[in-house]
Formats: C-alpha cells, structure tokens, sequence
C-alpha cells in the first residue's frame, strides 16, 4: 500500500503531541509493511523518522526557531491575540491570516509535488486543518481517496469560544470532501457532527496509543528538577501538567485557582509548570496575584528528557483542559507511576478509567481530589496502578491495524465508484 501523509510537524521539531501522534502512527505503519511519504512545509533532518518512512519537505525553508531555541509550529497552535487572548478580533486577523497563507503555499508545493512527481498513492492521509487543502488538492490531482485526521477543531484550540471563521472555513471544506474522517476521540466526533454537520457514518474514531518502549529509550539526565526532589524529601507533593502548551485551550488558569484553594488544606504542594505558550505571562501574573508564586515554579519549553524527568518527579498529573481531542501527555504521565486528574472535557478519559475527573471550571472539587490524592497514599497508589494497567492493554500497533481497516474500505469504495464511472461512460457512448 502506497500512503501520501501530509503533516505539519514531526519530533524534534514539533511543539505539541500533534508531531508525535503523527510521527508513531506513520512508524505503526510502516512496519505493517505501508509505503509512506511524508510531506512537511519545512526541510530538516528527521533521523528517526527517516529510518521508517521517506519525509519530502514541500519548500526549502527551514523549521522556524524562536528566541529561546524552542521549535514554533507556524500556526499549528498559535494564533491567539497577546492583547484580548481572542483568535478572531482585530489585532489577530492579521496573524491568523499570515498562517492560513502558510497553508496554502504548503498547498501549492503539495500540488506540485504531486503533479511533478506522477504521484498516485492509494490513499492520502491529512493531519489537521494545516493540512486539509493539501489534501484536497492531491485527491483532485491524483484521483486518490482522502483520510482526513482530526486531532483538534478550532472550537478546541479557542478554548470553549467560537474561534477564527477563516479556519472553520478550512476545517468545513476538508471534512466535507474528504472520503473518510478519522477523530481521536468520540468527544472530537461529537463536536464535527454537532458543529459542522458531518454524517456520523463518515467518521471513525481511532484513539491515540502509547508504545511505553519508546519512553524507556530516552535517556534522562536525572539533574533537571533536583530542587523538586529534595521538597519531596521534605514531604511536598509534586503536581504538574507536563509538557503543555500555555494556552487558552489548556485551562491552566483554572489550575492555578485549584492550587490556590488547595495549598491552605496541604501546605506542602508544588507547582510545576512549562512556561511555553501565548498565555505566558498571564499565567505568571496570576499566580502572583493568588499569593502562590513560592510554590509555582516555570519551567519554559520541555520535551524530550527533560518532559521524560518530569513525569518521573511529578506525584499527581492534571489535565484541566477546557476541550482536549485526546491527550497523549497522559498515557505519558501514567507510564511513570503517576496518578492522574483528568477534566471531563478531555477525550484521553475514554480509554483510562482509574482516574479522577472534575470538570474544568470546577476548581474546588479539582482543588479537593488534589488534596485527596496528596494526603491519602493508598488512594495515589491505586490510582497509579490501575491507570498504568489499562494503558499498557493497548499499543500504536493497534492504531496502525485500525488505519490499514480504514485505508482498505477507502479504496475499496474508490474502486467501486471508478468501476461505476466507466460503466456511466459506456452507457452514454452507446446511446450516443
């Protein structure tokens, strides 16, 4: 099988767990033997993923690296206003609409990959809005039946707003000519269904894995949060959101209002925050203003090693997400022992029961389930256990034999619709 992927990032450059998802479900397939090409807007080495599947840059620019030497995902996640934090008001039009240009030179450079190169694959399978009308441009170049992955709607990355009507435009017209929708969660079907009116027949959901030997492969320093292990001797609980984005979507704000409450029930609580995102500075100054910046401590960007170590040194993971598609950090935070607290708006929820839930304005049940778990070992410790039971029943490898079940009926049904065409066109001669 010949798969054409198109995706807006792949590790190490990538600045969320869209890079990541793509990146293991395209190694999944490779080893069932898929043929895949995968283009992204940028050219770099990807050693890793070069040893699984060809990766084709669709320009000569190289991956955009910000001040602080941290990967910037050219809109992926970006988009929000540094003034009124909205992704439609009139300071980020202009922002918003240098990305959807991005987009569409990606489209260009895709069209002509395409065209240059002949290419016919049996699928082509699209990541997100950044890459939708690539993929309808190679479907109407090539004939080929399109896949197009849901890892997030702009109803999620607005966190709980509307959002920018130039990208729902984008999202509503890849959906409707794409030949098969793939949503990360039954939470993300919902919304396509609920928002853009999408048959509920047309979409699969096909839940994100983990592979818990890729964790165990990265190296950890064991040196980055030697201050937070030396409270853990002193008896503090360490709480963190790992790896995640400051932004609107990720509800931290709401965390901090949690930590607020539950430091003056347990003292001895620890704050671990990246300190990555549009929402930075906001965050810094809440904690201020709440009177707990002694017990925040702001990590910038972490990925790799460093977000591996993390896990480790974290007692109780929180996902308070105001909308999250799925939520791989928190397959990652199970993997090390770690008791989770997940918001119900997070789809991640679906596949791991031996967790805490709390909806994410709900700061005083998130501030109590916090002081719960710190205080009660045994609670911690079944938590620990049984998410990190349910986690391992399930792998990429999975994922990979769900994909190739749908790439399969994609081009069965593209196979009958030609073989239809002919049998129209040979009518209509002979009648002619």
């Amino acid at each position: 099988m010949k798969l054409l992927m198109l995706g807006w990032e792949l590790p190490p450059y990538n600045s969320g767990g869209l890079g990541v998802a793509s990146f293991n479900m395209a190694k999944a397939l490779s080893k069932r033997g898929v043929d895949i090409q995968f283009v992204l807007p940028y050219k770099a080495k990807h050693h890793e993923a070069e040893k699984f599947f060809d990766v084709l840059p669709a320009s000569n620019i190289p991956p955009l690296i910000n001040e602080n030497g941290d990967y910037v995902a050219m809109g992926a996640y970006s988009g929000t206003c540094s003034v009124c934090r909205s992704r439609s008001c009139k300071h980020a039009k202009s922002y918003v609409e240098g990305f959807i240009g991005a987009t569409r030179r990606y489209a260009d450079e895709v069209a002509r990959l395409v065209t240059r190169r002949k290419l016919h694959p049996d699928v082509i399978h699209a990541h997100d809005w950044l890459t939708m009308e690539a993929g309808v441009r190679a479907k109407l170049i090539s004939g080929s039946p399109l896949v197009v992955h849901v890892h997030a709607t702009e109803f999620d990355r607005a966190g709980g707003h509307y959002g920018n009507p130039l990208i729902h435009e984008i999202e509503y017209q890849g959906l409707v000519m794409a030949d098969r929708i793939l949503a990360v969660s039954q939470l993300t079907k919902n919304i396509i269904v609920r928002e853009y009116h999408i048959p509920a027949d047309k979409i699969e959901v096909v839940h994100n894995s983990l592979d818990p030997g890729d964790l165990d492969d990265i190296v950890v320093d064991a040196n980055d949060y030697l201050y937070a292990k030396e409270l853990k001797k002193q008896g503090y609980t360490i709480v963190s959101p790992g790896g995640v984005r400051l932004t609107a979507q990720k509800g931290i704000s709401y965390l901090l209002e949690a930590m607020a409450l539950a430091m003056t029930k347990n003292p001895k609580l620890l704050l671990l925050v990246p300190s990555s995102g549009d929402q930075r500075n906001q965050i810094i100054e809440m904690a201020a203003d709440l009177g707990i910046s002694d017990r925040v401590i702001f990590l910038g960007f972490v990925r790799g090693s460093r977000q591996r170590e993390l896990y480790q040194v974290t007692d109780i993971f929180v996902m308070p997400s105001i909308s999250e598609p799925f939520g791989i950090t928190a397959l990652e935070a199970a993997h090390s022992h770690t008791a989770l607290l997940l918001s119900k708006q997070s789809g991640v929820g679906e596949v791991l029961r031996n967790v805490m839930r709390f909806d994410y304005w709900d700061t005083r049940r998130l501030a109590d389930e916090i002081v719960n778990i710190s205080l009660s070992p045994g609670l911690s410790g079944e938590l620990c256990d049984g998410a990190k039971r349910e986690y391992l029943k399930f792998s990429w490898a999975d994922v990979a034999e769900k994909l190739s079940h749908e790439y399969s009926k994609v081009m069965a049904r593209a196979k009958r619709n030609a073989a239809k065409w002919v049998e129209f066109a040979a009518e209509g001669a002979a009648h002619a």
